[in-house]
């Protein structure tokens, strides 16, 4: 069971290249969730997944290193979200309109195994977020936001009319609970940014979100503390103060999927 919770905590990375088949997979009694996706190139194709047009074609094209498309978080929440496995054939055609003709590219998703049964618990900024699980069981984190999501949160709405519309996330959050909450029976914390810093814009109202289990397991469960990259569907550094955190989050995951 121990290491059923550690594959059900962990996170996941999955690449595929054009022309190749992308596949996600999760153990029994758990389901697919998307945490973050990219289609396009940022980085030069001697790096990633190697040009498929002849060489003499590719040198007159001079390779797009800054292309992406807006519509690749939406597809993959489309094509596996909430499913046990997925797996189709990586093209531009897929995604919409092709961001830059003749440049190849490929397709990177980050994603998680939730468990069929799991609690949500949401608490707005400054105030305090309680769990809890019956006697005889324990806390087992399955994720953690604390930010500003695109989405918004039905039980934060937000009300900084004329900010701009950005998704901002710490990249310490999932740590952070882990260590206040993961196989306790009962914890607390304020959703503020004196516990888990300031991700956003000054002014940006926030919200903490923690998905757990409560499992009777006695002992402390295993996880995978790592975060996926704060990302939106562009690519784009989300948030003010993680850039250089996202930065290198980025650089090593190409280099664990290189």
């Amino acid at each position: 069971f121990a290491g059923y919770i550690s594959q059900v905590l962990k996170n996941y990375t999955d690449h595929a290249c054009d022309g190749e088949y992308v596949s996600l997979r999760c153990p029994h009694r758990t389901t697919i969730s998307i945490q973050s996706s990219f289609y396009g190139r940022i980085v030069p194709s001697h790096q990633m997944c190697p040009s498929r047009y002849p060489h003499s074609y590719a040198t007159l094209i001079k390779e797009d290193v800054a292309c992406s498309v807006g519509t690749s978080l939406q597809k993959m929440l489309d094509e596996c979200q909430d499913r046990r496995s997925c797996q189709f054939l990586v093209n531009s055609r897929l995604f919409g309109a092709d961001p830059c003709p003749g440049t190849s590219k490929y397709l990177i998703v980050w994603y998680k195994c939730r468990p069929n049964e799991y609690k949500s618990k949401v608490a707005c900024e400054d105030d305090k977020l309680r769990l809890s699980c019956k006697k005889s069981m324990v806390i087992a984190i399955y994720s953690a936001i604390f930010g500003r999501t695109q989405g918004g949160s039905l039980e934060c709405p937000y009300q900084n009319l004329g900010m701009p519309m950005i998704e901002c996330q710490s990249a310490t959050a999932l740590q952070l609970m882990i260590k206040r909450c993961h196989g306790k029976r009962s914890c607390s914390i304020y959703a503020s940014t004196y516990e888990f810093g300031d991700p956003c814009y000054p002014g940006i109202r926030k919200h903490l979100n923690v998905i757990y289990t409560c499992d009777n397991t006695p002992f402390l469960l295993p996880v995978d503390e790592t975060q996926p990259p704060v990302l939106n569907s562009s690519m784009e550094p989300v948030g003010v103060s993680t850039g250089m955190a996202l930065l290198s989050n980025i650089l090593a995951a190409y280099a664990f999927i290189t």
